[in-house]
């Protein structure tokens, strides 16, 4: 599964927002900010790709102009911030930027949507402000220009899903109104190369990170063993992002790694609670088969061979 979001803007000129953005943590890097980050929380190789690498600046860019239609290079001042366990508890697929006096969320997603991405947009934009504002703005009489947000999806993953798809914060709402007060919008892409969507014909990084996505799944499933070792040389080998797999083989290996072991996990947790679910129902089942037959006068023994239960629990009913 995997889940990434992105914010950038110009960097701030006056000494109070300098002191507002060392509170969240960032620092220089390439003429730009990277944030400072909690390492407990691994990063996947599209946040790795696009928000960490040493080229991420330009990936970046890249991808803000296929969304927009822009052309920003390399002179473009952005700042790249971190909020921790807002998008994701254990493993990171969120990159969080500023640009262009906007805000741009961007989550890929390599398991299913997640119909309440709005609602955590929501609470991940209204921190982020909370934290980039300065508190005594919100009591000023004029009005105060604040970044604009854009919230973006990408999936990547194995189930069938619309090429694009609208996700809203006012479809939650128990109760609709024509005009909700309150409305946040998700843009949602699929980005799987069969998909043949627009975005990864107008952004290279994209559309090579989608070709090794794809080649990572099926390598994977002809030799779960050597799989991600293998997608990662057929890749270097067609041209693949192949600087940034030559120069960092070692280190996606662990990215890849440690996605797999955190899909497994929720797998097998799921799973789990099905199976909980499933003997929950059958001892209930039992039980309600158990009453039936003793009000018909049958035996506790004949009834505990004919439900499975215990015959202390038989007794018990």
């Amino acid at each position: 599964m995997l889940f990434f979001a992105i914010f950038f803007e110009k960097l701030p000129k006056s000494q109070h927002f300098r002191d507002i953005y060392d509170s969240l943590n960032v620092e220089h890097f390439h003429g730009g900010f990277m944030a400072k980050h909690n390492r407990r929380y691994k990063d996947s190789v599209f946040v790795d790709l696009f928000g960490e690498d040493k080229n991420a600046k330009a990936n970046f860019l890249s991808l803000y102009n296929a969304l927009h239609g822009t052309s920003l290079d390399a002179t473009t001042k952005l700042e790249s911030l971190r909020l921790e366990q807002i998008m994701y508890m254990a493993f990171r697929n969120d990159i969080t930027c500023l640009v262009d006096d906007k805000i741009i969320v961007l989550v890929e997603y390599q398991s299913t949507v997640n119909a309440n991405m709005p609602l955590r947009f929501v609470q991940y934009a209204a921190r982020l402000y909370e934290r980039i504002q300065n508190p005594h703005d919100r009591y000023l009489h004029r009005l105060k220009k604040i970044p604009t947000p854009e919230f973006y999806v990408f999936y990547n993953g194995e189930e069938d899903y619309p090429e694009t798809a609208t996700l809203r914060l006012s479809d939650a709402f128990i109760t609709m109104s024509e005009k909700p007060t309150l409305e946040l919008v998700v843009s949602v892409t699929n980005i799987n190369y069969n998909k043949g969507s627009q975005i990864l014909r107008t952004c290279k990084p994209l559309k090579e990170y989608t070709l090794f996505v794809e080649a990572v799944r099926r390598h994977t499933k002809l030799d779960s063993e050597n799989g991600f070792k293998n997608a990662i040389k057929e890749c270097i080998q067609n041209d693949i992002l192949r600087e940034y797999l030559q120069r960092k083989s070692k280190e996606v290996m662990n990215m890849l790694i440690a996605e797999y072991d955190y899909d497994v996990d929720i797998a097998v947790q799921r799973e789990e609670e099905r199976e909980i679910a499933l003997q929950e129902g059958s001892y209930k089942k039992a039980i309600e088969t158990a009453r039936n037959l003793l009000a018909l006068g049958l035996s506790i023994e004949s009834i505990a061979q004919a439900t499975g239960l215990t015959e202390a629990e038989v007794e018990q009913l």
